[in-house]
């Protein structure tokens, strides 16, 4: 996003991606229904909160995949936030900055996301990976060296018309299966209480496909916990593994992947230099992610990309990419 201040309450931007431009005032704030809703949502949280605001006007551009599951929204908002508190005079912090994006796109725009997206964009650093805790909100840089290695991003280009209302499903379900396991685990709050031991104690209590959702959440905590650790070691391979694990529980556990996401992250697995591959973001189309030797990369995805097509019809995209840093003010 590139601005300048202006002498009223307005701010108005341009989007080449859209060809669209937007305006608002301070003094009125009311949802349009487009992308500059985003910024609204975030000009009335920090309108809430005291916050001075003064307003601007630029350009506002991106090369973050629309829909994909990549956060491109988290990270409009985080730019508009940045812009917002510069202009005021303001520092927050970058949990601060997180969570004001985060309800400024529950309760203005409308959608009940959580935090990762929001904490990755501001709060992330080069060359690191960001472990978050949900509930406490502390945060650990953990070391990603990647150095002869990268990360593709593959866009499926499949429609993701499912996410929503199977992310709702699915949590109604890890609920009820926290329930049931309470009555027997009394102190815990949340599913990351449960250990995979104390599931296996209790499995029988669950019915399917409860049991199968918990059994991804409880086992995913533990195998973020033990990807930590190999990151922390440089064990970039058997980082790989947990990646792939990952993937297979999204999809026979949890049930929120897709033939075409399964099929690009089948295909990575076969390919010489590719260390792991799984989906990633809200599932049923989207994206995945591939860790693989950096110098077979590009090579890469033009293989598979070609063979997707082939395979489904759709044209997939890819981009290699590196662990960078979150949101930058540059002056």
């Amino acid at each position: 996003m590139a601005l300048r201040p202006r002498d009223d309450d307005k701010v108005v931007l341009y989007s080449p991606l859209f060809d669209d431009e937007r305006e608002f005032s301070f003094g009125s704030l009311a949802k349009q229904d487009t992308w500059i809703d985003y910024a609204q949502g975030v000009a009335s949280e920090l309108q809430q909160s005291g916050v001075p605001l003064r307003g601007f006007e630029g350009i506002v551009n991106s090369n973050i995949p629309i829909a994909s599951g990549l956060s491109s929204s988290a990270s409009f908002e985080v730019a508009a936030a940045l812009a917002f508190l510069q202009l005021a005079g303001i520092e927050k912090s970058r949990a601060e900055i997180a969570l004001l994006c985060q309800r400024a796109e529950n309760r203005f725009v409308g959608v009940n996301c959580g935090i990762m997206d929001q904490m990755a964009v501001a709060a992330c650093v080069s060359d690191h990976a960001l472990l978050l805790d949900c509930r406490s909100l502390e945060m650990e840089q953990v070391p990603f060296r990647l150095q002869n290695h990268a990360i593709v991003v593959t866009d499926s280009a499949a429609p993701r018309e499912l996410a929503s209302s199977a992310y709702n499903e699915r949590r109604a379900q890890c609920e009820e299966g926290l329930a049931i396991l309470q009555r027997f685990e009394m102190d815990a709050q949340s599913l990351r209480d449960i250990s995979p031991l104390q599931l296996s104690a209790h499995s029988h209590q669950l019915h399917e496909p409860v049991l199968k959702r918990v059994r991804h959440v409880v086992e995913e905590i533990a195998r973020t916990q033990l990807a930590v650790k190999q990151l922390q070691e440089g064990n970039l391979v058997e980082f790989g593994q947990r990646m792939n694990e990952s993937h297979d529980s999204l999809r026979h556990f949890y049930e929120v992947s897709s033939p075409e996401l399964d099929f690009l992250t089948d295909f990575a697995r076969t390919q010489e230099g590719v260390l792991g591959s799984r989906m990633t973001g809200a599932g049923f189309g989207g994206c995945t992610v591939t860790l693989i030797e950096k110098a077979r990369a590009e090579g890469f995805i033009a293989a598979q990309i070609a063979a997707y097509k082939e395979a489904t019809g759709r044209e997939a995209r890819g981009w290699v990419c590196e662990a960078a840093a979150g949101a930058q003010i540059v002056i």
